[in-house]
């Protein structure tokens, strides 16, 4: 049977496009195929996932691909998008809650925060992609961690069920969540603090000044590439070991921050990887300290 067969109760529900182009989808401006691309609603993210489970379709989770890796092979399976999981339920006013869809950007609800003079969130500014694929990740910077305003959090499990996490639920380390890939994040409550207006905006722009300045944000990257190992920065390291401008096809190692590496036109998936373990390889003959990836590598059969 095809794609097209078995999913044909979706596909009379849901946006979708088959074989579509990922590299279309990802800051790094890498990635094949996938089979399916599908575009749910909240109504009808459910259903999406108990067929895809009814057919044992391999599936993965993309909201804006700012942290992914996708094989140059593209995706064997069905690609859900959460473009349409952007609604924001407007916080009450004295309340400091604001829930929205795992697909807004994480940009737009900090936006939506300064205008309402709510305070918590500022050091996450400049972060890219989604609020979803922030909680999923754990994102931080500056100090700040996404896991210290969540309030809870919504999901679809791998079978087609709903479950709603407290904070006190989800086991939140460095840069991962802990849920489970085979579940997808629908929806999360961020509690904040009042503030006042001028002074929440005051410090977002600050800090995306920082990042200016420090990273190639507007340059084809998948942001920071290792972890920082505990006490240790992994920027560092790989400038320390000499990698600054190291290359591997398309893909280089930015000079303006060594934790970055960029694509300069015509870069692929095994390039990224290449240049991954040439650095990880010279890091580890310079300092010893041995590099974990951050980013998130998506293969073509298995999607991890």
């Amino acid at each position: 049977m095809t794609a097209q067969t078995e999913l044909s109760g979706v596909f009379d529900r849901v946006s979708h496009r088959l074989n579509e182009p990922l590299a279309r989808h990802t800051y790094l401006k890498i990635g094949g195929l996938a089979n399916v691309a599908l575009f749910p609603s909240e109504s009808d993210l459910e259903f999406v996932i108990s067929e895809l489970h009814r057919i044992s379709m391999p599936w993965i989770v993309l909201g804006r691909g700012s942290n992914v890796v996708i094989d140059d092979a593209g995706f064997s399976g069905a690609v859900i998008f959460t473009d349409n999981l952007s609604e924001c339920i407007e916080p009450e006013e004295g309340s400091g809650l604001v829930r929205c869809g795992a697909g807004m950007g994480l940009g737009r609800l900090l936006s939506l925060c300064a205008q309402k003079g709510l305070s918590g969130m500022e050091g996450l500014a400049g972060i890219p992609g989604t609020v979803g694929g922030a909680v999923y990740g754990n994102s931080g910077s500056f100090g700040c961690e996404i896991k210290d305003v969540v309030a809870e959090v919504g999901l679809v499990n791998s079978s087609g069920g709903t479950e709603i996490l407290q904070n006190s639920k989800i086991p939140f380390r460095y840069r991962s969540s802990g849920i489970s890939e085979g579940s997808i994040i629908k929806s999360v409550l961020v509690r904040l603090k009042p503030d006042d207006q001028y002074a929440v905006k005051e410090r977002i722009n600050g800090f995306v000044r920082q990042k200016k300045n420090t990273q190639p944000i507007n340059l084809a990257s998948a942001g920071c590439v290792f972890r920082n190992p505990e006490s240790a920065s992994a920027g560092r390291l790989i400038d320390d070991a000499g990698c600054k401008g190291m290359r591997v096809g398309g893909i280089e190692v930015s000079r303006l921050h060594a934790n970055f590496f960029v694509n300069t036109g015509g870069g692929s998936a095994a390039d990224y990887i290449g240049l991954m373990d040439a650095v990880k390889n010279r890091v580890m003959q310079h300092s010893g300290m041995e590099l974990h990836p951050e980013v998130r590598i998506i293969k073509r059969e298995t999607g991890a």
